[in-house]
């Protein structure tokens, strides 16, 4: 009895050891998959920004358009969907301050892309994250030892890091 409450009592030790590693520092898993979540809101951010850039853009090129014309013009704007009809008149006022309004909303975007690249740069250098190309030579040698790690959690040390693609 006492062999048995030993040899379960081991395993327990075993668990608990490696849970003990988990609290103390995320997996490499989990590393690696807060990287690529940080990564993705990013990226989205940038493609939401070029996107307004693009509005932006529009924007400038419909009203340089509509300066050259005659305020009591009729034009045809849409809103929400429907073809409104206004005048040039109208018209214009409101198209600059879309713009205006799309300009803030761009710088904001631009400034919370910063942000949140300082915040990856933090993580990488926290969790020693390599990206895939980074370093020729220690790259490959991290990324055989990243795929041995997955089971053996040899990752969750602190020295070895994480290889990202």
């Amino acid at each position: 009895m006492a062999a048995s409450s030993a040899s379960s009592g081991g395993t327990a030790g075993g668990k608990s050891n490696s849970g003990g590693g988990k609290q103390s520092g995320p997996t490499a898993e989990q590393v690696v998959a807060g990287f690529q979540r940080m990564r993705q809101e990013q990226r989205s951010m940038a493609s939401k920004a070029a996107e307004l850039e693009m509005e932006i853009n529009e924007h400038s090129l419909v009203i340089e358009t509509l300066r050259e014309v005659d305020p009591a013009r009729k034009c045809f704007r849409l809103v929400g969907g429907v073809l409104v009809e206004r005048t040039v008149r109208e018209v214009l006022p409101a198209l600059e301050s879309n713009k205006e309004q799309i300009s803030k909303i761009v710088e904001s975007l631009n400034a919370q892309m910063q942000t949140k690249g300082r915040e990856l740069n933090e993580y990488r250098e926290r969790y020693n994250i390599r990206l895939v190309g980074e370093e020729e030579g220690a790259g490959k040698a991290a990324g055989s030892a990243n795929r041995e790690s997955d089971g053996g959690g040899g990752g969750s040390k602190g020295g070895a890091g994480v290889l990202v693609s």
